[in-house]
């Protein structure tokens, strides 16, 4: 009976989990794990603090999207295009458009740069296929299956926790350099730090959050016409809880790739990641024990690559896709089959489409994810000051509106934000 009574518990607890922890792995994509191996590689232990500081803003931010979709049975973008003015509206979808697209090239381009570390397959002929693969898989699965494959692609992270526990750490030196920050007046420091927050905290990652929310609510049967959802503090609650274990794994494995890079890389001598063989190196030690420890690692890091990638870039098109359809009020998502929502499909396939061309232009795949991030650190400036207004306005939001604490938190994200953004654009021209 009482083993009854735990399985059921744990089958409810999963049924919980959704949006938050599916925005939360797509987090660290490959884009993410680019850039997080990098400030470990060239900075050591110099910015580990960011993955426990960035925690409570990352999770204010998103909590504050999922909220806005939860109440209103609506994405950022339906919700700005109701409120605010057109010219608002087209910048919001403007901005994400062109950052998704650039970190759906990226991501593309990463994918099949760390899949020829273990198969020599043309460069081409891989982009080719993990775009078509995905394509297929966003627009003729339906979303309930599709949602059960990104849960369980959420896995494909662990190998970097784990390796942490591998390697013999300076414990201390980590405490120290996780709790306490490091800054350094330089336009390294600061173009990398805006990277790691442009890549945590997304814009992809506020309206994919938001319109996920609505896609649950559908499947729950909680949005009849064009009412608002029937939802109370209990909703609010299990959203809540599924956002804050997102941000969480999130940050772990933020923190992990860091401390992994930092100790495999940065102390012996490798400074800086071009390639994705430079990357799968931190892995080594995670399977020193095999005869051919840099084929394993390889294998390893490519899995992540791959599976996170399959993540994410689903992730991104949908984002884009949901943002202009709701900014021009055709139908939009996943549960709807494609002869009903030609135009959110066609976003998801145009975004998806454009973002492998940008591989065929000469740009280096994995230093390309880099520079995505930092795209995205600048990009989410004036978005987290639009979601921060629309969360505590009370004609929005009723009585689901932002709190003080959250109003400080989302307000402070903007801040901090905006401030690197100006320090990295200082150093470059000092």
């Amino acid at each position: 009976m009482q083993q009854t009574v735990k399985k059921k518990g744990f089958s409810r607890f999963l049924k919980i989990l959704g949006p938050g922890i599916i925005t939360g792995a797509a987090d660290d994509d490959p884009s993410g794990i680019a850039t997080y191996s990098q400030t470990g590689a060239q900075f050591g232990y110099g910015q580990l603090w960011t993955a426990i500081f960035m925690l409570p803003f990352q999770t204010a931010v998103q909590e504050a999207c999922a909220r806005i979709g939860g109440v209103t049975g609506k994405g950022i973008a339906a919700v700005v295009r109701e409120h605010y003015s057109r010219k608002i509206l087209y910048a919001v979808v403007l901005l994400v458009l062109i950052a998704n697209t650039i970190n759906i090239g990226a991501d593309i381009g990463a994918m099949a740069a760390a899949t020829q570390l273990i198969i020599p397959i043309n460069f081409v002929i891989l982009t080719l296929a993990f775009t078509v693969s995905m394509l297929l898989l966003e627009i003729f699965t339906s979303y309930k299956t599709y949602a059960k494959i990104l849960k369980w692609l959420v896995l494909t992270l662990v190998s970097y926790p784990i390796t942490v526990f591998i390697v013999q750490q300076p414990w201390i030196t980590i405490l120290k350099a996780t709790l306490i920050p490091h800054i350094e007046l330089s336009f390294n420091f600061f173009f990398i730090i805006t990277g790691v927050l442009g890549t945590t905290i997304s814009p992809y990652m506020f309206f994919w959050q938001a319109s996920e929310e609505t896609e649950e609510e559908k499947e729950e049967h909680l949005i009849h016409g064009d009412h608002k959802p029937r939802i109370g503090w209990r909703f609010i609650k299990n959203m809540r809880l599924d956002n804050a274990l997102g941000m969480i794994f999130s940050e772990v494995g933020t923190w992990a790739i860091i401390v992994v890079a930092a100790t495999v890389l940065h102390q012996n001598g490798v400074t800086n990641i071009g390639t994705a063989a430079d990357a799968a190196r931190a892995l080594e030690p995670l399977v020193k024990s095999f005869p051919d420890a840099g084929f394993m690692s390889k294998l390893l890091f490519s899995v992540g690559i791959v599976g996170l990638g399959l993540l994410s870039v689903p992730v991104l098109a949908g984002s884009a896709a949901y943002a202009l359809s709701e900014a021009f009020n055709w139908k939009e998502g996943l549960s709807l089959k494609l002869k009903k929502a030609h135009g959110f499909y066609g976003v998801i396939t145009i975004a998806t489409l454009l973002g492998l061309l940008i591989n065929f232009i000469g740009i280096n795949p994995f230093q390309a994810l880099i520079f995505t991030a930092v795209i995205n650190g600048v990009v989410a400036v004036p978005l987290i000051f639009i979601i921060w207004r629309v969360a505590k306005n009370e004609k929005i939001m009723g009585e689901f509106k932002s709190g003080k604490l959250s109003n400080i938190f989302v307000f402070l994200t903007f801040v901090g934000m905006l401030a690197a953004a100006i320090a990295m654009l200082a150093t470059f021209i000092h």
